[in-house]
């Protein structure tokens, strides 16, 4: 084994160049099957699971997708309001342990603001809100908010600032009301949705300037000093948790196809779940070309051997004729293209690092979803053993070649 390394070492060190512009490709293909796989994983759990304690979203008449990726994930536009006599109902129905409305259609600095009930913290972070340094919980009857930690960050905002919401959640086309709000809290990170949002009372929503209320059927404008009559109030969605699964199959036959008032989102995993099939060719696609560049690379170590074994036979020949023997030759050249391969896999990790980190800020910024740069995945020890393998096979054709070398014609003078 040591003549074998000595011979290995020796043919490494004196092709260095060749050798790092394969490993070079070697570990940009490794990389690229592992951070494929590991991002549709990672992406399937995040968004699949991302609805927290929440089973279903009840909203306007329309796509469920839309509804979640509104509702849970805050992107998209919301399809539409309902009644709040709706929420009220669904709220007192027995199937439902527990139901918090949303109130969506303004922002601050591009990100989203939901009017919503101070309950719905206990129930979306564990029982309670946990708050980076001092804060607290808005009171229902104020123009107070609670922000997330990338709203912090992003939009310079803290305990006691000052704020006034724009219209719309596309920035370039709102316009600022004239409430101000106040921060009373800054919640502590939890790589979801929910650091990228704003939360304020569902009251104060309705209450904002320019805002219209279309519960009842027809216009309503709300009156600083007077109530609001409930029939006129509506949600834009409402987050359910359901006493059981029968009972989220009752509910959703019920309002999918028996009321026709409403679109019951059930369960949630389910409809993420749905879209990533919808995807799965993409996938396919990224995954078929990471696929064809290992082939490549490892086509480049039989190359890059093949092409030195003419110059090398004279070498071959001299240690044939001191007595090293054609297997050893042979496993020589195989061990070469081995050692190569092994070196593109574990570089391929560096990339694979390169490629999730890029991934995770992107993913993040858009989403609020960290993804792990090295979460646990087969693929990450499948990946390397698998190039390593096809290293030792790249080598075989190189191998051969040396194996069938001469000893006298090679040791022939050359001048």
């Amino acid at each position: 084994m040591s003549a074998l390394w000595l011979i290995v070492r020796k043919s490494l060190r004196q092709h260095a160049l060749s050798t790092a512009v394969t490993v070079a490709s070697l570990a940009l293909a490794c990389g690229l099957v592992t951070a494929i796989f590991s991002i549709e994983r990672q992406a399937r759990g995040a968004f699949g699971g991302g609805s927290g304690a929440f089973d279903a979203v009840l909203g306007a008449r329309g796509s469920q997708l839309q509804l979640v990726l509104n509702a849970v994930f805050h992107l998209e536009t919301s399809p539409g309001n309902v009644s709040w006599s709706l929420y009220e109902r669904i709220a007192a129905d027995p199937r439902v342990a527990a139901a918090v409305p949303y109130a969506v259609g303004d922002s601050y600095r591009g990100h989203r603001i939901v009017g919503t009930a101070p309950e719905a913290f206990a129930l979306s972070h564990g029982g309670a809100a946990r708050f980076s340094g001092q804060g607290r919980l808005f009171d229902a009857g104020r123009r107070e908010a609670v922000i997330g930690s990338a709203v912090a960050r992003r939009a310079g905002l803290a305990y006691g600032s000052h704020f006034q919401p724009a219209h719309g959640v596309i920035e370039a086309g709102a316009h600022d009301h004239e409430e101000d709000f106040v921060v009373v809290g800054v919640l502590e990170p939890t790589n979801t949705p929910a650091d990228r949002v704003i939360w304020i009372p569902i009251e104060a929503v309705f209450r904002m300037g320019g805002h219209v209320l279309r519960g009842g059927g027809e216009d309503y404008h709300a009156d600083p000093s007077q109530p609001i009559p409930d029939e006129h109030k509506e949600v834009s969605a409402v987050l359910l948790r359901l006493k059981g699964g029968m009972m989220g199959a009752s509910l959703f036959r019920e309002i999918n196809y028996q009321q026709q008032e409403a679109t019951l989102a059930w369960p949630v995993a389910r409809v993420m779940a749905e879209l990533f099939d919808k995807l799965g060719w993409m996938h396919r696609v990224l995954t078929l070309v990471a696929y064809l560049v290992v082939v490549v690379a490892t086509g480049s170590v039989t190359a890059s051997l093949y092409n030195t074994m003419n110059e090398r036979r004279r070498e071959f020949a001299i240690l044939r004729s001191l007595g090293a023997r054609r297997g050893t030759v042979f496993a020589a050249i195989v061990c070469e293209s081995s050692a190569i391969a092994l070196a593109g896999g574990v570089a391929g990790l560096a990339v694979h690092g390169a490629i999730l980190g890029a991934a995770s800020a992107a993913v993040r910024e858009r989403t609020g979803i960290a993804l792990e740069v090295f979460a646990p995945h087969p693929v990450l020890f499948l990946a390397p053993a698998g190039l390593v393998a096809l290293g030792a096979l790249a080598g075989v054709v190189p191998a051969l070649k040396a194996y069938r070398t001469d000893v006298a014609t090679h040791l022939a003078p050359t001048s």
